[in-house]
């Protein structure tokens, strides 16, 4: 990969903001980014080449950010948030506990045998997705405080169980590395709330301001790329690093310089180009090749969008209840982890992306009405209003 690619894809990843400017409709900016990369890469053009090493790790690096800044912005020290919590958290159980039928009949209707890893799928969240999509958006209604656990355990559940249900023989392995990377950033998050109750991040911010050093910038990353490190020689998903590590900041106090710094390199630079790596690799082509795959992923998709607007039968907004249906990173990991172990079948890995692109395309087109949630307008299943969460 040269400069020439590199600045092609800065390029062309500005149609992920030009499609959000519209007010009516709040698209997320990585649905543009998707679809340059579709157009450019192996669906399309292949202009863009997944496989390269470079473009592969700057993806990897920008994947590691995005669920950093996701895990950072759930608001781990907001009264409300723990006071809804264990709504949030009897969702997202409930949800887990249909995904596990759901998922079996789907593996044996098409007869895949990956039953456990499709409810994993099918129970996931992405943070990453919906917290962009409500990007400038006061997060202080009733459902939406309750929908942020909901997301977190969700997200955070199906990063550890992913690697178990794709791989099942390696159980003990892989519980390990991810009980090491956890137990990681829980050390991050004794280290952050010892520097903050000392009074020596404040000190350092000042010198730091100061004289343009963005020594918090530094060390931010040096961490995540540590875990990042370690998740990798536990052969453990990046994401379970970066959201952690988050979260441990968003428990301690995220500086607000600090969180501008790292939203501007990942927004301006490594994101864009992990969505766009992330769209390159999809070849749609494949599923021609394999017409059931085709009606995997959409069953997949259609699936996960059902099982989780039955929030709504606890009076959760449809708007809010859709949204959590989200899917991304966990996806994403599944697909590229199966495919490196040979467990997936021909166009399963494609599928499992396709069910994901079912999952954004409906989260994209409830955007308003979620946006309208956001700003204290809780709808019901029938467009009423509503004031619980």
């Amino acid at each position: 990969m040269g400069f020439g690619a590199l600045a092609l894809i800065c390029l062309v990843a500005i149609s992920g903001p030009l499609l959000s400017l519209p007010r009516g409709v709040h698209v997320p900016v990585i649905i543009g980014e998707l679809l340059v990369g579709l157009v450019l890469g192996d669906t399309g053009a292949r202009l863009f080449h997944p496989g390269d090493p470079t473009f592969a790790f700057l993806a990897q690096i920008g994947f590691g950010l995005i669920m950093f800044v996701a895990g950072s912005h759930v608001p781990m020290r907001e009264p409300a948030l723990r006071s809804r919590a264990p709504v949030g958290l009897a969702r997202a159980v409930a949800i887990g506990v249909l995904a596990v039928p759901a998922g079996l009949g789907i593996a044996h209707v098409f007869g895949t045998g990956h039953g456990v890893l499709y409810a994993v799928l099918l129970a996931s969240s992405s943070a990453s997705l919906v917290m962009p999509a409500l990007a400038g958006l006061p997060l202080t209604a009733p459902s939406i405080v309750a929908m942020l656990p909901q997301l977190a355990v969700a997200d955070a559940a199906c990063i550890v169980l992913l690697p178990l249900a794709i791989d099942p023989s390696r159980v003990t392995r892989t519980a390990l590395g991810a009980l090491a990377v956890i137990a990681a950033a829980f050390v991050v998050f004794l280290a952050l709330r010892w520097a903050e109750s000392s009074g020596w991040r404040k000190r350092v911010h000042h010198v730091s301001e100061d004289r343009d050093l963005a020594i918090e910038l530094r060390v931010s990353l040096s961490i995540l790329f540590g875990l990042a490190a370690l998740a990798v020689a536990t052969h453990v998903s990046i994401m379970l690093a970066g959201f952690t590590m988050g979260l441990a900041y968003a428990a301690v106090g995220e500086p607000r310089r600090l969180a501008r710094q790292v939203f501007a390199l990942t927004e301006g630079f490594f994101g864009p180009i992990f969505f766009v790596w992330l769209g390159s690799s999809l070849d749609l082509r494949d599923l021609l090749a394999h017409p059931s795959a085709i009606g995997l992923g959409l069953a997949l998709g259609v699936c996960a969008v059902a099982l989780h607007a039955l929030g709504t039968l606890t009076r959760q907004p449809w708007p809010v209840a859709v949204a959590t249906s989200a899917q991304l990173g966990v996806p994403v990991a599944a697909a590229t982890m199966g495919t490196q172990l040979g467990v997936l079948g021909g166009g399963e890995d494609t599928a499992l992306l396709l069910g994901a692109l079912v999952t954004v395309a409906v989260v994209t087109l409830c955007s308003g009405p979620l946006a309208r949630v956001a700003q204290g307008g809780d709808l019901t299943v029938d467009g009423t209003s509503a004031s619980t969460g």
